[in-house]
């Protein structure tokens, strides 16, 4: 039988865009970001991590079938880190995620995280739930962020804005924050949700 992991990306890898964004650095020179997004309605509607397009000049995404399109910011929740992007073309075949409630999570629960770190495109990570209303002072922003979901999937710079996914296959988290006491940029063992 297939692992539940696997079972649960193929329900959804279709949901799952990419996103670059082109933003001013302090010098005034543009530089690229990049992370994830997750489908959430037949319109196209993409939920995200608003630190990966908060002082964007521009936005591109790529669905899951390579259809590319530039997006619109049309929603920023800092409290949350959390933004709400409407891409201007949207595939024939789109297939929008199903959310689940983050409320019926339980410490131990299995998760995977699905997203695009360090750029390389369709990758997933397991792990469980480790903690449960949890609060991060992020530093990129200075936002205080609560009521987070803590698990120990493996996550990197380009999951942000990505799906947290339960056994279902229901979103129940975007990818926000990765806690590392050292100063490089790179997964050792806490995540956010």
């Amino acid at each position: 039988k297939p692992s539940y992991a696997s079972q649960v990306y193929e329900i959804i890898r279709p949901s799952v865009v990419r996103i670059e964004a082109l933003v001013l650095n302090a010098e005034g020179k543009t530089e690229g970001t990049l992370g994830t997004g997750v489908v959430v309605d037949d319109k196209g509607t993409i939920l995200t991590s608003l630190h990966i397009v908060q002082d964007a000049a521009a936005v591109h995404v790529v669905f899951a079938d390579g259809t590319e399109s530039e997006a619109l910011v049309i929603v920023r929740q800092p409290e949350n880190d959390l933004a709400v992007l409407r891409p201007y073309e949207v595939p024939d075949d789109l297939v929008p995620a199903t959310l689940g409630s983050s409320a019926a999570l339980r410490v131990g629960d299995e998760v995977v995280a699905v997203g695009n770190p360090f750029g390389i495109s369709d990758s997933l990570s397991a792990g469980v739930v480790s903690g449960l209303g949890r609060t991060y002072k992020s530093p990129k922003t200075g936002e205080t962020l609560a009521n987070l979901i803590q698990f120990d999937a493996a996550v990197n710079p380009g999951n942000s804005g990505g799906p947290l996914v339960n056994r279902d296959g229901e979103v129940v988290g975007i990818v926000t924050a990765l806690v590392n006491p050292t100063d490089q940029d790179f997964f050792i063992g806490i995540g956010f949700a």
